[in-house]
């Protein structure tokens, strides 16, 4: 592979520069190459499914933002509306019609969301609705699912996957013990250890909170009814059923994953997408629940940039764009394209790995079996990743800087993108 230091000089510069003001270099830890060796590449601009780095090089773009950019980089009409908007004005602190039109268009796509509560990332968002479980029910613990990342509240850093095992930090440096124990941990895709946890705890267990897809432990899909028995359970115990759907909402289906599997949570947590590239996060769900939320109910949370209309202006253009006929159709046509021809390709040339797709996600492992939870995911052949990931990028193919994370398709791709990235990884895999 190219010798970084001719390949990526500014990048390597910026770097440099940047580790003097911010902690590392950067304001997220993944971004750090952690994972995968070398250092992070500084970007210039971005284009429908490109971006192009400060040393001119132009990569096919999976990783959207992380997932946000479902319409793909600089969509005109993303960016007419942020214009539009930014010219009457950036920020209010004060109600604006525009938080209500986004809301109804959110409620009219998740019927479960009788109320919708705006706020400014999914890490406030999961926060507020488990808070607001804790107060509904009267009850203290909540249950997770290790490898599922719910954002970097004390209570969620307990076996969060993503960015926290790429890094291998301790699962919840900083949270008091006392906190922790709040939170009761059960493999994903267990269904006898979730039973065993709520026979153990049922009457203290608030709520359960869950990516219906998992996508910080790479992307691993929920096996046969387990989502269901999920929703059996905390019925039964009297517990609320939290989709977190920051990142499945609007990308395995419009409608997310509760749409896809036809499972009602009582609330549900969103982001990215919604903010179409801008800051934003929203938590919803039955009136009853959502009637406690200050200032109709005694549980409070507030944020002065709440209802941003700049991110309510990206956030609606790009559900206007994606609600149009035969976007999700055409998400999954180019996605089963993707991980069929990895997959293809990699038993043709005896590299083992594991590919899983649903609608707009994908994610790959190097491993010998399939993925089912975060154990099974920590097994997977990192070294193998790092060359591959390495190879792809200088092929003009810019993937997720660890293998524990998912990628995503906007609608700017095409046919053409997905071959250019099948021929790359064509080469990638002679390589392994």
């Amino acid at each position: 592979m190219t010798d970084e230091t001719t390949r990526y000089p500014r990048s390597q510069a910026a770097f440099a520069k940047a580790k003097g003001a911010i902690p590392g270099g950067v304001n997220s830890p993944v971004r750090a190459f952690r994972a995968v060796g070398g250092e992070p590449l500084f970007f210039a601009h971005g284009e429908g499914a490109y971006v192009w780095d400060i040393d001119g090089h132009r990569y096919v773009d999976y990783m959207l933002s992380w997932g946000p950019l479902i319409a793909g980089h600089a969509h005109p009409e993303v960016v007419q509306a942020v214009q539009e908007q930014a010219a009457k004005g950036t920020s209010f602190g004060a109600p604006t019609q525009i938080e209500t039109e986004l809301a109804e268009t959110i409620k009219a796509i998740f019927p479960s969301m009788d109320l919708v509560r705006m706020v400014n990332s999914g890490t406030e968002a999961t926060m507020s609705a488990l808070r607001l479980a804790r107060a509904y029910t009267e009850r203290t613990k909540i249950v997770k699912f290790a490898g599922c990342y719910h954002g970097h509240a004390d209570s969620l850093l307990i076996r969060a996957g993503s960015g926290v095992a790429t890094l291998g930090l301790p699962d919840s440096p900083g949270v008091p013990g006392d906190v922790a124990a709040q939170t009761l941990t059960v493999p994903y895709n267990d269904i006898a250890a979730l039973r065993t946890v709520f026979t153990s705890y049922g009457d203290d267990i608030a709520g359960v909170i869950v990516e219906p897809v998992a996508g910080n432990m790479g992307m691993v899909l929920p096996e046969e009814g387990f989502l269901h028995t999920l929703r059996e359970l905390t019925r039964e115990y009297g517990a609320l059923l939290i989709f977190d759907e920051v990142m499945t909402g609007f990308r395995v289906a419009l409608g997310g994953a509760q749409e896809h599997f036809g499972i009602t949570p009582d609330l549900t947590t969103l982001g990215k997408v919604i903010g179409g590239g801008l800051p934003v996060g929203a938590y919803g769900g039955r009136r009853d629940i959502m009637a406690m939320v200050a200032p109709l109910g005694p549980v409070y949370q507030a944020g002065t940039l709440s209802g941003n209309p700049l991110a309510m202006a990206a956030g609606l253009a790009t559900l206007r764009l994606i609600r149009a006929p035969g976007v999700y159709e055409r998400f999954h046509e180019l996605g089963k394209a993707l991980t069929g021809g990895l997959a293809a390709l990699a038993k043709r040339m005896n590299v083992p790995l594991q590919t899983a797709q649903l609608g707009s996600m994908f994610g790959v492992f190097f491993a010998e079996q399939p993925v089912r939870d975060y154990e099974s995911a920590q097994k997977a052949n990192n070294e193998r990743y790092r060359r591959y990931f390495h190879a792809m990028l200088e092929a003009g193919v810019y993937l997720a800087p660890s293998q524990l994370e998912s990628g995503f398709l906007a609608t700017a791709h095409g046919h053409e993108e997905i071959e250019k990235t099948l021929e790359a990884a064509e080469r990638a895999f002679r390589m392994l």
